[in-house]
């Protein structure tokens, strides 16, 4: 269970297999449903091979990806946060996602500076992009108290619907 960054209330860590429960849970949350996307996980098992390939595959193509999110105060996991290699984006997208009971308390905003400084001062990134679907206004809020600056919609490919595009650096 590797930390890969520490905040004031969070600690990001690599995803492992036994956190499949958890992931169950978010993949499938109305939130993650209509922000992010289906991606198909109904079950442990599915969760386990979601994290066997997107997830860890991501760690050993990329060096990064989606780090769990979890309380300092108790060890609970409340979301996901890091970087993602998209295609149709010329560089790593910012991304996160929380459990509903985690809204409101500020830790999107935390976990996404956090992978952001840590991007640009730890892996070198100088230049990173985040999406957001065009009605997730708190996420855009988020984007924009971190850093980023809107720069319009975009179609990206496999992907249905348009996306706001923001960029820092």
């Amino acid at each position: 269970m590797a930390t890969v960054l520490e905040t004031e209330r969070l600690i990001l860590r690599d995803v492992e297999e036994t956190d499949a429960p958890f992931l169950l849970e978010l993949l499938n949350s109305p939130g993650f449903l209509e922000n992010i996307g289906d991606r198909g996980v109904r079950d442990e098992d599915q969760a386990r091979a979601y994290i066997r390939e997107r997830v860890l595959g991501s760690y050993q193509q990329h060096g990064f990806g989606m780090w769990l999110t979890v309380q300092k105060l108790d060890d609970t996991p409340v979301g996901l946060a890091g970087l993602v290699r998209r295609e149709g984006l010329q560089v790593p997208d910012v991304g996160y996602a929380f459990a509903q009971r985690a809204w409101g308390r500020g830790y999107a905003q935390e976990a996404a500076g956090a992978v952001l400084a840590h991007a640009r001062g730890v892996l070198g990134i100088p230049k990173l992009a985040a999406i957001t679907t065009l009605e997730n206004f708190a996420s855009m809020a988020v984007l924009r108290k971190i850093g980023f600056t809107y720069e319009g919609v975009i179609q990206l490919p496999g992907v249905e619907r348009e996306s706001t595009y923001f960029t820092v650096g």
